[in-house]
């Protein structure tokens, strides 16, 4: 799902809200998590997960154009660690299918 589908999703199960707020609204919470990631803090979301930051320590890299070695420093990067909840809705076992018969010729 892309952004704008879960802005169209959220607009069409809230009638009551106008597309800009919608827009806004969606805007706002992406930008409050990317915040809270740039200042270190821990994101979060009961029932769907948590937003983390992990540090990547300093290595030596290899430009695959040339082979020549490059220093890559340490960077954060992001880091999501799905909830409880949301693991057992994705992993639950779909319900069983009724077995398809063929037409009977007569």
């Amino acid at each position: 799902m892309t952004k704008s589908e879960l802005i169209a999703h959220l607009s069409g199960a809230n009638p009551h809200l106008r597309l800009p707020d919608v827009e806004l609204i969606v805007a706002t919470i992406f930008a409050e998590i990317t915040t809270a990631l740039a200042r270190g803090d821990r994101v979060e979301l009961r029932g769907f997960g948590a937003f983390s930051t992990k540090t990547r320590d300093p290595r030596t890299g290899r430009n695959p154009r040339t082979g020549e070695s490059v220093a890559v420093t340490a960077k954060s990067v992001p880091y999501f660690k799905p909830g409880k909840e949301l693991r057992e809705r994705i992993n639950k076992p779909a319900a069983p299918r009724a077995p398809v018969r063929a037409p009977s010729a007569a």
